[in-house]
């Protein structure tokens, strides 16, 4: 079992940007894909962003040209940076890791956009 703590949640004005940090405990983080979810309540929870085991990256419609996914092998992070928040990017976002079709999720991070 993969352990995954997010970090980086957190109130903010629209516009404005938030980094979300997603730290997994593994010592084969290298080859784990990883992605962003979120989920506001009510809802189903929808892909935001992955990065595959060679940086190949996938957005949703809605964050591509805002948000952005990266990782550091070397730390085991995987982090989004979101830019130009609006407030209906408030959500729960939630880290994914995934290892020969072997899913672990974090606790998730609350993210609220003010108007």
């Amino acid at each position: 079992q993969v352990q995954l703590m997010e970090s980086g949640g957190g109130l903010v004005q629209a516009g404005r940007s938030l980094t979300l940090s997603c730290k997994a405990f593994t010592n084969m983080f290298s080859q784990y894909t990883m992605s962003w979810y979120r989920q506001v309540a009510g809802n189903e929870r929808e892909l935001v962003a992955s990065i595959t085991t060679d940086e190949t990256t996938n957005y949703a419609d809605f964050a591509v040209g805002r948000f952005t996914i990266s990782r550091n092998n070397a730390a085991n992070t995987a982090d989004l940076q979101m830019d130009n928040l609006k407030v209906e990017d408030s959500a729960v976002y939630t880290c994914h890791a995934n290892i020969w079709g072997f899913s672990h999720w974090g606790q998730g991070t609350q993210v609220t956009v003010s108007s």
